[in-house]
């Protein structure tokens, strides 16, 4: 891989461009990770707004009409509905595991088979969410690219 950064005063946008001969997995994990470090989610936290990167986030969970954003060391709530989220999170390479839940699965660091035909999801922080068997389906999918 070859990787050239170049300095233009008048731009004023980022711009990044990917060369392939054909679109391996490492290039859609690359693209991935890039619309995760560009797309914001409106939070709240102790009544202030902050947007939070979606490469901070780690996974998404909604409970009593509440959707809580969890990060390395933070939590926050949202008001967005996990089905917005969903939406604009999908090319940031996050995936629904449940009902309930989004993972970013760039942070997911293994995966294993439990009772009852579904999947424990470990994440880089130790943090084990339960992939159930209606979403294997779509974690399958994300893992392998397509």
């Amino acid at each position: 891989m070859i990787i050239k950064l170049e300095n233009e005063k008048e731009r004023t946008e980022l711009e990044v461009l990917i060369r392939y001969n054909e679109k391996l997995h490492r290039v859609k994990k690359i693209e991935e990770m890039l619309r995760s470090v560009d797309c914001k989610i409106p939070c709240n936290k102790e009544k202030k707004e902050i947007w939070v990167a979606g490469a901070d986030i780690y996974y998404i969970e909604s409970v009593d009409k509440h959707s809580f954003v969890y990060c390395e060391d933070e939590v926050y709530e949202t008001e967005l509905r996990l089905y917005q989220l969903e939406e604009e999170l999908l090319a940031a390479g996050f995936v629904r595991i449940s009902k309930s839940c989004l993972v970013n699965i760039q942070v997911l660091q293994s995966i294993k088979p439990l009772l009852n035909s579904r999947l424990e999801a470990v994440l880089i922080n130790g943090e084990k969410l339960t992939v159930t068997r209606k979403y294997i389906h779509a974690i399958r999918a994300a893992l392998e690219g397509h």
